[in-house]
């Protein structure tokens, strides 16, 4: 079958260290682990969205558009099924928060006409009242937290933390440091997505305490600027070591690995830690 242009991941071997973070953000299946490095095992499952590029942590994987055989939904259900229901709803929610409709048609479709072991009614029903207007799982609308408080008979004033300000440093939004700025100087550095603050509750107590802070957003705002800026930063103020809070969503991983590259850029051997923050308040890793 002759291929076409389409946008498809691309994989360089240069930079990948085989660390294998990107074959479960891969629910199609179009990744292995080859020879210890990353491979792009069949252009018919890749659907070049590019889902694998936030785990990478060189930055080794990015999106192309060449000619390549179509990617094919039913090839790639027939994998995915073997995996199991966690996979398959990976999968449709995958395809669901991309907007790819007609793939996400045809899943739920090879689903049925094969019995498959999926609660798919309740999943549509699920989807449906939670995440109607699609887009990326960063944006979608869920609530928690009071409403469970109230449920349970506390008030506001129950709810209030009273503390005070740990933060240091002004400016914090990365867009607005100085690079040369004093209080960068051989400091410990916090770079925090910016929705951190609003979802750790102790945020001031358990990071910002002796750290210098920077806030900014990898979906918002242009990674490839934080980059070089950070590249620039790291270079003047030779930090004593840089700390990377950031959110569970999939585009948030972007603020790590743009970390990671600015690092490897200034040529610093600079300590570094990545701790994530689900989106209820918990640390997931660290």
């Amino acid at each position: 079958m002759a291929g076409k242009r389409r946008k498809i991941i691309k994989i360089d071997e240069e930079k990948c260290t085989g660390c294998g973070n990107c074959i479960p953000d891969c629910p199609e299946g179009a990744l292995r682990l080859i020879d210890g490095k990353a491979r792009l095992v069949s252009d018919l499952f890749c659907d070049g969205l590019g889902a694998c590029l936030g785990a990478c942590p060189v930055a080794a994987i990015s999106v192309e558009e060449r000619e390549a055989e179509a990617y094919s939904e039913k090839q790639v259900m027939k994998n995915i099924v073997k995996a199991g229901r966690n996979t398959i709803e990976a999968h449709l929610m995958h395809l669901k928060e991309h907007g790819q409709k007609e793939y996400l048609h045809d899943a739920m479709k090879y689903l049925k006409e094969n019995n498959a072991d999926f609660p798919l009614e309740e999943f549509v029903k699920r989807v449906h009242s939670s995440h109607a207007g699609g887009g990326c799982p960063g944006s979608l609308s869920m609530e928690w937290g009071e409403k469970k408080e109230k449920e349970a008979g506390k008030t506001r004033e129950d709810m209030r933390v009273k503390s005070g300000s740990e933060l240091r440093n002004w400016p914090v939004q990365l867009m607005l440091i100085n690079p040369g700025a004093p209080y960068l100087k051989g400091a410990d550095l916090l770079i925090t997505a910016d929705c951190v603050p609003f979802t750790y509750a102790s945020y001031h107590g358990d990071f910002v305490k002796y750290r210098v802070v920077i806030i900014g957003c990898p979906k918002l705002d242009d990674i490839e600027f934080y980059i070089e800026k950070l590249t620039g930063l790291f270079e003047t103020s030779n930090p004593k070591s840089v700390t990377v809070l950031y959110m569970e969503v999939p585009c948030c991983h972007g603020l790590v690995s743009g970390v990671r590259s600015a690092i490897r850029k200034s040529g610093k051997n600079i300590p570094f830690c990545a701790v994530k923050v689900g989106i209820k308040g918990e640390i997931v890793k660290q």
